[in-house]
């Protein structure tokens, strides 16, 4: 049984959404991000980015630093620029593009849910980065870009979803990269129904965001322990969306060493385990377990041989354990991909032909493009709670952080 939780969201004002709502800011080159910041006084980076025009210097990820992030954060509220519901309530958000259109709920996801594992992962975290979100979350107090979870087809969801938004949204603008933002607020007598629907799911898999759910998890662990009393504790900011809607893309393989090997030497090693046919041109593979290999000024089908594929184990079939346990790590020397400068991750969202650029240019060697991995390999992993390898999957939606605002303190 699925439990959501409505909340009071702290939330821009209808006249300046399109200005507070921003992507995460690693996301942005420098010199767009101080262009951003230098520009429009209402984003939401100037919470993320306190000491920007000031004197004040603090240490990266320290407590000084969240400090003054919630400094920030209480001045866009004192400001008007950000305000809350009187009253707790779901919200849905619709994301669209060309070619894809997102719809899904916007809600406090379970604590206990993602402790007893109804809520699925396939990530592992890092003890550190995790700690470091906690205490981001401990000092600021309020939660700003959702997790991304999904859950199985369910049409009467899809039918409730449908109908609520009928209505004129709250919110609708549209950014620079000609995405489509609308959001709507439910009616508090719809809430009952929602969350009814979604307690007939057994489950829901994270499909972005293990590190922030991650932290809300230890987050509220820690303050049980110090007797808290605050009840948005219990739940973690998400936004859910049925599977069937996910755009998961892979990521593709950009390298930098031969390892002492020629062209020729390095085919010949390869052609053990794979079929190698020289293709016209830059492509993207077709279907599982086919790789296209961009090397010097030619482009490869590299095709796995049927002894490679392990199909019984959820972790072993997937195309970029493959390519790690047969070619970077034997043959490239790449044994570590989270720490080895000699290789490098672009999601299937960029064109490929950038990839043949940096092979070209000679930054890089090869490049390999990877077919994308489907939602069910991601649910097997996450089923026999497994890993998936370092830089699997690049997940779509990408969420805008400051639309709705959890107040953990609350």
């Amino acid at each position: 049984m699925t439990k959501i939780q409505p909340f009071r969201a702290i939330r821009p004002t209808r006249d300046k959404v399109h200005l507070v709502a921003a992507r995460p800011f690693y996301s942005y080159k420098k010199n767009v991000l101080e262009a951003k910041l230098e520009d429009n006084p209402f984003t939401f980076l100037h919470i993320i980015n306190p000491e920007f025009g000031s004197k004040i210097t603090t240490k990266p990820n320290s407590i000084e630093r969240f400090e003054l992030v919630s400094e920030r954060y209480k001045e866009f509220i004192d400001k008007g620029i950000l305000i809350q519901e009187d009253v707790p309530t779901f919200y849905v958000y619709r994301q669209s593009k060309p070619g894809h259109v997102f719809t899904g709920l916007i809600c406090g996801a379970s604590v206990e849910e993602y402790l007893n594992d109804s809520i699925k992962k396939h990530e592992a975290t890092l003890t550190s980065r995790e700690q470091m979100f906690t205490d981001y979350l401990n000092v600021v107090g309020y939660n700003a870009e959702p997790v991304l979870l999904a859950h199985k087809s369910s049409k009467e969801i899809s039918d409730l979803l449908s109908s609520f938004v009928s209505v004129r949204p709250e919110y609708e603008f549209t950014t620079t990269d000609l995405v489509t933002h609308e959001l709507w607020k439910l009616p508090q007598a719809e809430a009952e129904a929602i969350q009814q629907a979604f307690e007939k799911l057994s489950e829901l898999y994270i499909a972005d965001g293990h590190h922030r759910s991650a932290s809300s998890v230890r987050l509220q662990q820690q303050r049980k322990k110090e007797g808290s009393q605050f009840t948005n504790e219990n739940s973690f900011l998400a936004y859910i969306i049925d599977e069937a809607q996910l755009d998961i893309l892979e990521f593709n393989r950009l390298v930098k060493t031969m390892n002492g090997l020629s062209q020729e030497a390095f085919l010949e090693l390869i052609s053990q385990h794979f079929i190698i046919e020289k293709i016209d041109g830059c492509a993207k593979p077709v279907k599982n377990h086919q790789f296209t290999l961009c090397l010097d000024e030619n482009w490869y089908r590299v095709s796995c041989k049927p002894e490679i594929i392990d199909d019984s184990h959820p972790v072993n079939c997937l195309d970029a354990e493959i390519l790690t346990q047969y070619v970077l790590s034997p043959i490239l020397g790449i044994h570590d991909l989270k720490s080895d400068e000699n290789v490098s991750f672009v999601s299937g969202a960029e064109p490929i032909e950038k990839l043949e650029e940096k092979v070209h240019s000679g930054r890089y060697k090869m490049a390999f493009i990877l077919y994308p991995p489907t939602m069910d390999q991601v649910k097997r992993v996450a089923d026999h709670q497994m890993i998936m390898p370092p830089k699997s999957t690049w997940v779509e939606p990408k969420l805008r952080s400051g639309l709705t605002i959890y107040n953990i303190n609350e």
